[in-house]
């Protein structure tokens, strides 16, 4: 029996490829919801084809109010609206047996990748995790391997697609631009193997540093406990306890974005 966990995007969907499609208020965004609403349908039927007993849809981008509920199919579970404590990984935990990142996009600062960020283009230039760049990919397997859960599928780009494979054993990619038919596959598929795929695992301590997009934002993300100004714009977190650290990446996002320039991209 496994229960499946979808994490949702919106910049590495098929035939998204431009900030106006992201944004909600453009006349480009209610098309890219259909698109979002496509995708998220694919990986509900892969899962279900593939064995899943139960799949949890988590609309993780920007408001995380895009999927459209009358449209979605009826067996899935949708987690749907914001702020969200755990934001992408809202609804997580330990009764999932895989989880799958449909529509990622890179991490910020990824050369000719389409609409790179890492949780927020408007504060966040860089994410590193114990000294390496991070994706929203990795932040997010990381958070899922503390309680022993995989990551089976990533589709977006083919940058996200390579920075995942590179760091998340045994994780299955489909380049966005390859369509519906194979998300449906891939998502089988990674149903299929989730119990010969490895939770991504880190070693501790873990430590969470960002460059953040002013020194006014750097101030107000030291208000978070815990938090280190390790220099003008960048903040330091260190735990030994990975929800503890993601959870202080995800209150500086909070505290920081409104000291941020306004920028394109959640």
């Amino acid at each position: 029996m496994t229960n499946v966990f979808i994490s949702i995007d919106m910049e590495g969907i098929a035939g998204i490829a431009h900030l106006q499609q992201v944004w909600r208020g453009s006349d480009d965004f209610p098309a890219s919801r259909e698109l979002m609403t496509g995708e998220a349908n694919a990986a509900v039927a892969g899962a279900f084809d593939g064995g899943a007993t139960g799949v949890v849809v988590n609309d993780s981008h920007g408001d995380m109010y895009n999927l459209l509920a009358e449209k979605l199919d009826p067996r899935a579970e949708l987690v749907l609206g914001s702020p969200k404590t755990l934001s992408m990984m809202q609804g997580f935990g330990p009764d999932f047996g895989v989880a799958l990142f449909i529509g990622y996009h890179a991490a910020a600062g990824t050369q000719a990748a389409v609409l790179d960020h890492t949780y927020s283009g408007r504060l966040l230039y860089e994410v590193r995790l114990n000294g390496e760049p991070a994706s929203e990919a990795e932040l997010n397997a990381a958070f899922a391997g503390t309680f022993g859960v995989p990551v089976g599928l990533i589709t977006g780009d083919d940058k996200a697609c390579d920075q995942a494979a590179k760091r998340l054993p045994g994780i299955a990619t489909v380049v966005v631009k390859e369509g519906y038919g194979r998300n449906v596959e891939g998502a089988r598929g990674a149903v299929m193997s989730s119990g010969e795929l490895t939770p991504y695992r880190p070693d501790p301590p873990f430590v969470i540093e960002a460059d953040v997009a002013t020194t006014s934002a750097a101030d107000v993300c030291g208000l978070a406990p815990g938090t280190d100004r390790i220099g003008p714009r960048t903040v330091r977190f260190q735990s030994d306890d990975f929800r503890e650290a993601f959870r202080c990446l995800l209150a500086w996002t909070h505290l920081g974005s409104a000291e941020a320039p306004r920028y394109a991209g959640t």
